[in-house]
């Protein structure tokens, strides 16, 4: 029964940013607001690559890989939207399908105290994945509005 209110969140969480990034285009690929931040790509594929960690951390038995200078480089490499919104699908497909495969024992068990949400139950996650979303979806939304692009009301019809 849990699992189901998880999988409806974050078909909820693809609709949102979907709608919310869908002003933005191929040709917008390399924007950044100023040197030194994210691109439009880099940014939907941390998005992304931060899912599939979010989903990684929570079962796996030693919690988080906290390399972050590692995902940070993997996501700035990333130099195409259309291959970012594919990892952004992909990663949503792999958390609807691993907490599909869990029972509720499962995603009431405790992600480990000696790591990020450390003692929480590990479907706090989704509400994590969620937040850090929608954190970036609000960002990508005013490079739109730099970009002279009006970007969708995320809460449409989904």
């Amino acid at each position: 029964m849990i699992k189901e209110g998880l999988i409806s969140e974050l078909k909820t969480v693809q609709a949102f940013f979907d709608r919310s990034i869908s002003c933005l285009d191929e040709s917008n690929s390399d924007f950044a607001p100023k040197e030194g931040m994210y691109t439009v790509a880099s940014n939907v594929a941390h998005v992304a690559l931060s899912i599939d960690w979010f989903i990684e951390g929570m079962f796996d038995p030693k919690g988080f890989d906290m390399n972050f200078e590692v995902h940070i480089q993997k996501a700035q490499d990333c130099k195409s939207l259309t291959t970012a919104k594919e990892w952004f699908g992909k990663a949503i497909e792999n958390a609807i399908d691993t907490i599909s495969g869990k029972t509720d024992e499962d995603l009431l068990q405790l992600i480990p105290k000696e790591t990020i949400m450390g003692g929480a139950p590990r479907l706090a996650v989704v509400g994590a994945i969620s937040e850090h979303t929608a954190h970036h979806r609000g960002a990508l939304t005013v490079y739109s509005r730099l970009l002279n692009k009006t970007p969708l009301m995320p809460y449409g019809e989904m």
